[in-house]
């Protein structure tokens, strides 16, 4: 919850996409509108698919790519305000119940891109909760260094469908990322994934 408008948590959002990105492995992840793909594009990798200008529509990619690729895992990761965005995906991957398929939602509790306003996060609505009411396998909040510790294994080893909200503080950093173009982004990961014989047939 909220204190005075500002987020309690202590994580920093780019140490907690670092500590993640650090054990990733081969796992193909997608990120979501805003800050977690500002996040992610200080430490780029092909097998990252950023979705900078596409509200909502992260987790439903992910489930998308989960079915394709049974056997890779998936890391979805996003803010609260856009999962909050497109919260029936969560009913449908609880439907679907992808086994590869993890889902980390990087929570401070307000809408960073246009001017921090508190998010429904921030007023009580746990989306760890949502999750489990949907189906999820597993869910749980993170808060502290610890925990994320012994949460990041499990993003890329637990049975899926997997779901953790990581509640971050308000610290905010320039809106960049190094690649802007979309379709470059596309073919550079499909590229990656199917290799470049594959990647358009």
């Amino acid at each position: 919850m909220t204190m005075n408008g500002q987020s309690s948590a202590t994580l920093d959002r780019r140490d907690v996409m670092r500590t993640i990105v650090a054990q990733r492995g081969d796992a193909l992840m997608v990120t979501g509108l805003g800050s977690t793909t500002y996040d992610a594009g200080t430490v780029d990798h092909p097998n990252t698919f950023c979705l900078w200008g596409s509200m909502g529509a992260a987790a439903m990619m992910g489930l998308g790519l989960a079915i394709a690729q049974p056997h890779r895992r998936i890391l979805v990761m996003t803010g609260d305000g856009e999962m909050l965005m497109g919260i029936g995906a969560l009913a449908t991957i609880g439907a679907q119940r992808p086994r590869n398929l993890a889902i980390a939602v990087i929570d401070n509790e307000h809408y960073s891109e246009t001017g921090m306003q508190a998010t429904h996060t921030g007023r009580g609505v746990d989306l760890a909760a949502v999750a489990k009411a949907c189906g999820f396998a597993s869910t749980e909040t993170v808060r502290t260094e610890g925990e994320l510790t012994s949460i990041v294994p499990r993003l890329f080893n637990e049975e899926g469908p997997f779901f953790v909200a990581i509640k971050v503080d308000t610290q905010r950093y320039p809106m960049s990322i190094r690649v802007r173009d979309g379709a470059h982004l596309k073919d550079r990961f499909r590229e990656n994934l199917l290799g470049a014989e594959r990647a358009y047939y």
